[in-house]
């Protein structure tokens, strides 16, 4: 126990001295310097989304993921996806183009969840999307999650899995743990957001991502706390 003290208290004495970008931080730019060289448009949506839009993605209350919604009233919740407010903006942008649209944002997602090493309330998600690819959108995909595993240097192997939203994902496993999804269309939920055309799509945790990059045990430790910075216990 002594030994790992110090080795924490070295660490926070490192950041005091040499201050530098919280590695959340770090990592949501290096994603976005390489998705805008692939093309992709950053954007960011509001955090607070309509119950309406809940329902477009088939989240009613018999869904499993409704239980674990954060309402603010009965209209209104905060976001526990980014997808609904992508769905929107791409769907928007097609009118103003008739070549592919890509797009991704990074931010906040909010769920209720139960308290684990893997699992927190407020994530960061890093969700990208091109709607119209001019190649097969499952080869698209696969290129995409390419790009961002280069990014965290990790090893990483791809599982069909089935999906309580998506119905089959794509999904990105690191020593077992999954830290993406990903999906292709046209999907049966494309048509209550008016979208009719092939597109691919994926999302990360990026405090997962964290976890596997740094080798610590829990995601408490790599995202928004007041107990750990960068990995460092400071309470």
């Amino acid at each position: 126990m002594s030994d790992l003290v110090s080795v924490n208290e070295r660490s926070i004495k490192g950041m005091i001295e040499a201050p530098r970008q919280h590695y959340l931080t770090k990592l949501e730019s290096d994603i976005s310097n390489v998705l805008i060289s692939k093309g992709f448009i950053e954007v960011r949506t509001p955090t607070m989304i309509s119950a309406a839009s809940l329902e477009k993605m088939t989240i009613t209350p018999e869904h499993p993921l409704y239980k674990q919604v954060f309402f603010v009233d009965k209209k209104r919740c905060l976001r526990p996806m980014l997808a609904p407010n992508l769905y929107y903006v791409m769907r928007k942008l097609r009118d103003h183009t008739d070549g592919p649209v890509k797009i991704f944002e990074i931010g906040s997602c909010f769920r209720k969840e139960s308290h684990s090493g893997e699992h927190l309330e407020e994530f960061t998600m890093l969700n990208l999307v091109e709607m119209g690819p001019d190649r097969d959108a499952t080869e698209a995909l696969t290129e995409y999650i390419a790009d961002i595993m280069g990014v965290t240097g990790l090893d990483y192997t791809l599982s069909r899995e089935e999906s309580d939203v998506y119905k089959e994902t794509l999904d990105v496993i690191i020593d077992g743990v999954e830290v993406s999804s990903g999906a292709v269309g046209p999907h049966v939920l494309d048509a209550a957001h008016d979208v009719h055309e092939p597109w691919s799509g994926v999302g990360f945790g990026l405090e997962r991502l964290l976890m596997m990059m740094n080798k610590k045990g829990s995601v408490r430790k790599t995202g928004r706390s007041l107990s750990y910075l960068n990995g460092a216990k400071i309470n």
